[in-house]
């Protein structure tokens, strides 16, 4: 996999430097400068995101950053049993329980919703940061939902949380999850008014909240580069 001269490894967090210390440093660079391409496309193209993981984990498998990076890139694409593989590698690697959430959230993706509930109530949880335990339970909020039970879902979001008015990173994808959960039990009224604090608290524009509300109050918008609109309609 062909690698930009400027991306020369060293754009990657310390702790990760820290890990590949292990490796000769040849080896490490290589490693390195693949991983920060995992990073950089991740998000826009997670194929290529990744084939360079699979060639840092073929590199440097016994790296715990490694087999984080790959299970991250594996489940970009959906291949959640390979992704849980990754995860479960790099959490006896680390010792740390960061990743609880989003292996619960594999099991989810492999169809195991009932396994991803009970990791939700395991020990592991409780070792979690504040922004960990509201990710374990949108994971349990949407193995509710799988298994067919959408009231179920409503009240395991319920928390001081999702009461707080305060914001977080994890706030306005908390409030959509809450709100999408109501609109699923008919709450109309409800929702709507909870996306509307999604709204609030989305200053990043990480979730279509403000598109969902559109939707909820009849407001349909128009592209005025559509070329498919006449002249009238443009100029309605």
């Amino acid at each position: 996999m062909p690698i930009p001269d400027e991306v020369t490894g060293e754009e990657i967090d310390r702790s990760v430097r820290q890990e590949l210390l292990s490796l000769p440093k040849t080896l490490a660079t290589d490693v390195a400068r693949n991983l920060v391409m995992v990073a950089k496309l991740l998000d826009e193209d997670p194929e290529r995101a990744y084939a360079y993981s699979r060639v840092a984990l073929r590199l440097a498998s016994r790296v715990g950053a490694v087999r984080e990076a790959a299970g991250f890139a594996a489940y970009a694409v959906e291949k959640y049993a390979e992704a849980l593989t990754e995860f479960r590698a790099a959490r006896r690697m680390s010792g740390s329980d960061h990743l609880w959430p989003i292996m619960a959230d594999c099991e989810r993706g492999i169809g195991r919703p009932e396994r991803a509930l009970a990791m939700a109530g395991e020990p592991e949880v409780r070792r979690l940061d504040r922004a960990g335990q509201v990710e374990m339970r949108l994971v349990a909020a949407g193995a509710r939902r799988d298994l067919g039970q959408p009231d179920a879902a409503v009240v395991t979001l319920q928390s001081p949380e999702l009461a707080s008015t305060a914001v977080h990173p994890w706030t306005a994808r908390l409030r959509y999850t809450y709100a999408d959960a109501l609109l699923a039990v008919g709450r109309d009224g409800e929702a709507r008014d909870w996306f509307a604090k999604a709204v609030e608290a989305d200053s990043g524009g990480t979730t279509d909240a403000a598109d969902r509300l559109a939707e909820l109050d009849g407001v349909a918008f128009t592209d005025a580069l559509d070329p498919d609109l006449d002249d009238e309609g443009a100029d309605g």
